[in-house]
């Protein structure tokens, strides 16, 4: 059975997103792929994948258990809040409410009819995916690093060694299903009668029942634990890269295979440097006099410190280029460049024979300025 979908990733939002802003970008999708309307044929999955998603992100609490947990939280044995017990998988009933009737109002005027779906049972499934943000330096996103990370995550109960029951009990065959994990419902309806494959609402799709559950897990078979993991971070990762970690995430149910892990990279700022790419840019000041005369400076780069010449006459603002300075390409070879970009220092509170030196050099400057104005009249009258 293929593992679902992020829920965030099913509404388009991101993890921080408003509880109005929710609403509006499930209230778009559900109106978008509603299978009276899209004839597509994926448009009825696509539709019970976003009611389920806005059944848990739009409750506090099953928001936050599926942050910390993910769709594992809602796994066989949780209770009777989990998605995965009604129509398409949702507890009966949760997540209609006023915003589903206000999407068939749009298109019926009335409340909806049920339609068919459900999902296969499975008692062996693989665990949860998880994420988990880790923030790197920028020296790090060059030469690579070797993170340690703690995270809490669903472990194989040891009580139970995932089963579920307590020991020496067994699980029974569900009575609602007969084992197949869905039930059929008929319903006549204003806009026709319709037959409805649902979840076992008594066993969650699992064709099993824990009649004697076990006290440490409360029969999920899992439990919360916490985990050390080494991750590998490649030279040019960058804010937004995701490094995943195979069999990381949370076990997987009945004794199926664990869940992956992806780590979410997140480059902390750095005093001298910006990043645009794999390029770096850094800004240095030079003096008034540099700037005239000319000088080799020294300037930082994120391998040390290296000399860059300043031609005589540079003007402020001006960008060097140091050519394999910047951050390794992540795919390929080679790395960025690093871009210097020089800012005239103006001198202040000049005392004694700085504002001499300053005032003569003025003078000069003024007598060039006239003289080369005799040229230019004189050039003038001969032409």
């Amino acid at each position: 059975m293929p593992s679902k979908r992020d829920y965030y990733d099913v509404l388009g939002v991101n993890r921080g997103v408003s509880e109005p802003d929710l609403k509006s970008a499930y209230r778009k999708l559900a109106r978008q792929y509603h299978p009276d309307v899209n004839k597509s044929h994926d448009a009825e999955a696509k539709f019970k994948e976003l009611q389920e998603a806005y059944d848990v992100l739009s409750n506090s609490q099953k928001r936050g258990q599926y942050d910390q947990f993910g769709h594992a939280a809602f796994a066989s044995g949780a209770g009777p809040g989990a998605p995965g017990a009604g129509f398409g998988g949702f507890e009966h009933g949760a997540g209609f409410g006023t915003d589903f009737e206000d999407i068939f109002d749009v298109f019926f005027g009335g409340a909806p009819g049920r339609r068919r779906g459900g999902q296969s049972a499975s008692t062996v499934r693989r665990g949860e995916d998880l994420r988990i943000n880790l923030s790197v330096t920028l020296e790090e996103t060059v030469s690579g690093a070797n993170k340690d990370i703690e995270l809490a995550h669903l472990g194989r109960c040891e009580e139970c060694t995932g089963t579920g029951s307590r020991q020496g009990s067994k699980s029974k065959t569900c009575h609602s299903c007969g084992g197949s994990g869905q039930v059929r419902q008929s319903q006549r309806t204003i806009l026709g009668s319709f037959t409805q494959v649902t979840t076992c609402p008594t066993c969650h799709g699992e064709g099993q029942v824990v009649t004697d559950p076990c006290q440490a897990c409360h029969g999920r078979g899992l439990a919360s634990k916490k985990k050390r993991l080494k991750v590998q971070v490649p030279p040019g990762v960058d804010t937004g890269s995701r490094i995943r970690v195979s069999g990381g995430g949370n076990a997987g149910i009945k004794g199926g295979p664990a869940g992956d892990l992806y780590v979410q990279i997140q480059v902390e700022p750095h005093r001298y440097f910006q990043r645009e790419g794999d390029d770096l840019i850094c800004r240095v000041e030079i003096s008034y006099a540099q700037v005239v005369l000319g000088d080799d400076i020294e300037v930082p780069t994120i391998d040390g410190k290296v000399s860059l010449k300043i031609p005589a006459g540079t003007a402020s603002q001006s960008v060097f280029r140091l050519k394999g300075k910047g951050i390794p390409h992540l795919q390929g070879h080679g790395r960025g460049d690093q871009h210097v970009q020089v800012l005239v220092e103006i001198p202040r509170n000049l005392v004694g024979r700085e504002k001499d030196l300053i005032k003569e050099l003025m003078q000069i400057q003024n007598e060039k300025r006239e003289n080369k104005s005799i040229f230019d009249r004189v050039k003038e009258i001969i032409s």
